[in-house]
């Protein structure tokens, strides 16, 4: 019996100091990625994520100044997965707070993760284009819950051609309340041949096309986040005058639906890649897709999950996904961005990392 007790306790021992190895090799892993992160930062990157908001929105930048925004804060509930995502995403890129969040419209996918968000997080200010113009119970719910949840927080209503403070980066606001930018500072328009054949789109009524929209630039850089804008709202920032010019990182707008992503638009801004945040049951339409794929100039379209109601031929190659069919969902896109132009993403499911070089 005696032997019997020793042998139990040698292997309980070696399982135990087996399981700490493991936790410790676990967390050695973790802080050398937020390592590698803040020292990117601080060597003179632009850190964007796209977090997996489960066909939401929330991404991430972060200046090589420390300087954030958060573009969007996902939905509300699910026991804050959607805040507690965004956190993980902080703690990779070594920042404690963000200093400005940028919400593009009132839809509960966008806006409904800020009650949860604040509980968690220091948030500097609050941007969003004014009050919500959609005439459904449920939007006016997320437009009341929002307000009552930033509380004292600073507020600031934007509109086209503001600028959003970030030193080290120029963020202008492209689109806010249904309207647009006349023209953007240090972009010439250029007549855009793809309107001839862009058929006419009626304006809908929801608060998709009141989106604030974005364009942040870090030297050559150039990354564009328009939210949920339709169809009917993209055409006159790029016809009859291409207006924005040409950007390296798209994130496709309103998640890969085809109320959106209108081939003149997309043609016109000549994406070097394209990240598509849709949900595995959400958006992800097989024509947006294609259209986004089809661009000129397109190097590769990443998207967030499979779209698993589309086929095969309408979803990127699996090192593109961020999360796949019927695996665990809060993987994300990482992108590491230099003044040059030049920029990687990383897949965080499988930790490969591809390079852009500058053009």
């Amino acid at each position: 019996m005696r032997f019997l007790k020793h042998t139990n306790d040698t292997r309980s021992t070696r399982f135990f100091t087996a399981l700490l190895l493991s936790f410790c090799a676990l967390a050695l892993m973790l802080g050398t990625a937020a390592r590698t992160a803040q020292a990117q930062a601080k060597s003179g990157h632009l850190v964007i994520y796209t977090i997996d908001v489960e066909g939401g929105q929330a991404t991430l930048l972060v200046a090589p100044s420390g300087g954030s925004l958060l573009v969007d804060t996902g939905w509300p509930g699910n026991n804050g997965r959607d805040a507690d995502r965004i956190k993980a995403a902080m703690k990779d890129a070594g920042i404690t707070k963000i200093d400005h969040v940028l919400i593009t419209h009132h839809h509960d996918d966008h806006v409904g993760g800020v009650p949860n968000l604040v509980e968690r997080v220091k948030v500097g200010e609050f941007l969003d284009h004014g009050e919500n113009r959609e005439d459904a119970d449920d939007t006016r719910h997320n437009y009341a819950e929002y307000l009552k949840a930033i509380g004292n927080t600073p507020r600031r209503i934007v509109h086209p051609g503001d600028t959003i403070d970030i030193p080290g980066l120029s963020a202008i606001v492209l689109t806010a309340d249904g309207e647009h930018i006349a023209a953007v500072p240090g972009v010439k328009p250029e007549p855009n041949p793809y309107c001839a054949t862009e058929p006419h789109w009626d304006l809908d009524t929801t608060e998709n096309p009141r989106s604030a929209g974005v364009l942040v630039r870090f030297g050559k850089f150039r990354f564009l986040d328009l939210g949920d804008l339709t169809k009917a709202k993209e055409i006159p920032l790029v016809c009859p005058d291409n207006l924005i010019g040409h950007v390296d990182l798209y994130l496709v707008n309103h998640h890969g639906f085809n109320l959106s992503n209108s081939r003149a638009f997309v043609d016109a801004i000549h994406s070097r890649v394209a990240i598509m945040d849709n949900g595995a049951h959400k958006a992800g339409s097989p024509e947006a897709w294609q259209t986004v794929h089809e661009s000129p100039g397109l190097e590769d379209l990443y998207m967030v999950h499979t779209a698993e109601d589309s086929d095969a031929a309408h979803n990127s190659a699996e090192p593109l996904i961020a999360n796949l069919k019927g695996g665990a969902d809060g993987a994300y896109f990482k992108v590491v961005a230099s003044a040059d132009g030049s920029f990687s993403v990383t897949n965080s499911r499988t930790g490969q990392t591809k390079e852009y070089a500058a053009r």
